[in-house]
């Protein structure tokens, strides 16, 4: 196995609990528009893939739907207006990339969320150990698809071959497949560890808390 020299992470359920945030967005743009409201938990089930699937998977008849355009706008200008009110760092988060920054990693964030926000959060809280951080933007294809990975590696001027991947979700399985990288599952996420092992994540590949992720890459022999 080659040395990890670079981290890529998922943001949503892996840096940042945002689903308080997430949830309230998306009802706003239900109430706008007569259509029931949802749970926190129904939100986590829906989130992974994007404003636009999320939306998708919160209305009825999804797109379909002759209002899915309009709501799809109102959430977003809402999230983008309110996404920092309830969202922060899980606990141990930050001390976890102060330490494998200080270890020599690079390190980047890609999500599904609009790339402004990924930008807007990543500043406030991860800029000073993080080095790149790209999210959903016109001409490239979401997660699973591989191309923002690629294009944070290109930033970082790393290899796939000498990186690993670090989500909460089958998505981030997938993703890392996609490039392919080896992928580490968080288990403090949107997913648990019934869904991730359901979704085919090995449980020796997955982790409980931030702590055990600078451990867990200094013993590639337990690694994936």
């Amino acid at each position: 196995m080659n040395v990890i020299d670079t981290i890529v992470f998922d943001l949503d359920g892996t840096l940042l609990n945002t689903l308080e945030d997430l949830t309230d967005s998306v009802n706003h743009a239900m109430r706008q528009f007569q259509l029931p409201e949802h749970t926190i938990e129904e939100i986590r089930t829906f989130v992974g893939n994007g404003a636009a699937k999320l939306i998708e998977r919160a209305i009825p008849e999804g797109r379909e739907n002759a209002s899915y355009g309009e709501i799809l706008d109102v959430f977003r200008k809402h999230y983008q207006e309110h996404c920092e009110e309830k969202t922060g760092p899980y606990d141990g988060v930050r001390e976890m990339l102060e330490q494998l920054h200080g270890d020599g990693y690079c390190m980047a964030i890609v999500s599904n969320k609009p790339d402004d926000a990924v930008k807007q959060l990543y500043e406030k809280y991860f800029a000073a150990w993080v080095q790149a951080a790209i999210g959903e933007h016109p001409g490239t294809e979401k997660k699973p698809a591989p191309a923002m990975v690629y294009q944070a590696l290109a930033e970082l001027n790393a290899d796939a071959a000498c990186a690993v991947y670090v989500g909460d979700s089958e998505v981030d399985l997938q993703t890392a497949a996609n490039v392919p990288m080896p992928c580490i599952s968080v288990l403090w996420g949107f997913r648990t560890e019934e869904e991730l092992l359901k979704a085919g994540v090995a449980a020796e590949n997955m982790i409980r808390t931030p702590q055990e992720l600078p451990h867990f890459l200094r013993h590639p022999d337990r690694a994936v």
